[in-house]
């Protein structure tokens, strides 16, 4: 906030898009400015994407100055950007203040225009298929990074994102409070307004987090990558089952349909002859019988410094058989972009290096 000191002793410039517009009320008060501004403000930053003070034409030219001694107006710098040959998913690495980056993805489907972005770099929950955990976990991102993530992938494509997926690079909910100061501004009547039933926040399973989430009440819709029916196999695969097992995940996910009255997605990776055995498809269902959910299949997209490889299109269809004569609902996730580094991580580690 404005007064704060770095490390360098200088000022710290703020970065209003990190604010909530609570604290941009506050910021614009000690100005002597009234709490309107505050939604003028707002417009501007998280509605229009405005990067220059002087487009801010309702805001009074000695408010602009002032504010331009104290605050940032920063996007992100376009590192990196794949088409894929159908057109229908764009992947972008975007630079960062710091010279670090993220990846984001554009999709486009028949109900709208959807993103995916990133909530962290680097990843520190270490899953052995992904890539995004590939040269460990570097720092949470800012609310406005996260943000910024959707203004410029709908800037770049000139159409209106609908849709939001937290399911890139990190795990949103061990950057709890960003992502929650993130989804307040992408809700907003001065933001994009997205409503939350188009939202969807992925997490591996840290149970902690859900039980907060679960207490927000927003009616976003909850995936939980799963992977694996029983501990043995998880804890290979997710070093995040040691700490909180399926017998403290399920009832969590209970927890949070209970509270939410809201479907859970289970994401369950197909990896071949690791976990995509009819045993395994018998396994899940007893797992997440009787809950409110669905199963969401994910033929894996192969990381060249992994093990694993894709399950066949036919065992797909006997796992999503098994499961469905089971009665859940199944889908098999629809493949976009894997013809451009699609799988959260593969991008970035191949611009930058990171093989390990």
């Amino acid at each position: 906030m404005i007064g704060d000191v770095d490390e360098t002793g200088n000022t710290a410039m703020v970065n209003l898009k990190d604010l909530t517009l609570d604290q941009i009320k506050d910021l614009l008060g000690r100005l002597g400015e009234p709490p309107y501004r505050a939604l003028q403000l707002a417009r501007w930053l998280f509605q229009r994407n405005c990067l220059s003070w002087d487009e801010m034409t309702d805001l009074p030219k000695d408010l602009r100055a002032r504010l331009k001694d104290i605050a940032l107006l920063r996007g992100l710098t376009l590192v990196r950007k794949q088409v894929s040959r159908r057109g229908d998913a764009i992947k972008y690495l975007y630079g960062l203040a710091d010279g670090q980056a993220v990846e984001s993805v554009f999709m486009r489907y028949i109900y709208g225009c959807s993103a995916c972005i990133s909530t962290q770099v680097g990843c520190r929950m270490g899953c052995r298929f992904c890539a995004s955990t590939i040269g460990g976990f570097i720092r949470n991102l800012s609310p406005g990074e996260m943000y910024d993530q959707v203004l410029a992938m709908q800037s770049d494509v000139g159409e209106r994102i609908s849709h939001v997926v937290l399911m890139g690079s990190g795990e949103p909910l061990d950057n709890f409070d960003h992502v929650m100061i993130f989804l307040e501004h992408l809700t907003a009547p001065y933001g994009l307004q997205i409503g939350y039933r188009h939202i969807t926040l992925s997490t591996c399973g840290v149970v902690p987090g859900i039980l907060k989430l679960s207490r927000r009440r927003l009616p976003l819709t909850l995936a939980v990558s799963l992977h694996a029916p029983n501990d043995e196999l998880r804890n290979r695969l997710m070093p995040i089952n040691r700490r909180y097992p399926l017998g403290e995940l399920i009832p969590a996910c209970r927890e949070y349909i209970k509270l939410t009255g809201r479907r859970i997605t289970f994401e369950y990776v197909l990896l071949a002859s690791v976990n995509d055995s009819p045993r395994f498809a018998l396994e899940l269902a007893r797992l997440v019988g009787g809950l409110l959910c669905h199963i969401n299949l994910i033929p894996a997209n192969p990381v060249s410094t992994r093990e694993f490889s894709r399950t066949p299109a036919a065992r797909v269809q006997r796992f999503k058989n098994l499961l469905e004569k089971a009665g859940l609902s199944v889908t098999v996730r629809r493949e976009l972009g894997s013809d451009i580094d699609a799988a959260c991580g593969q991008l970035r580690r191949r611009v930058l290096g990171l093989n390990r």
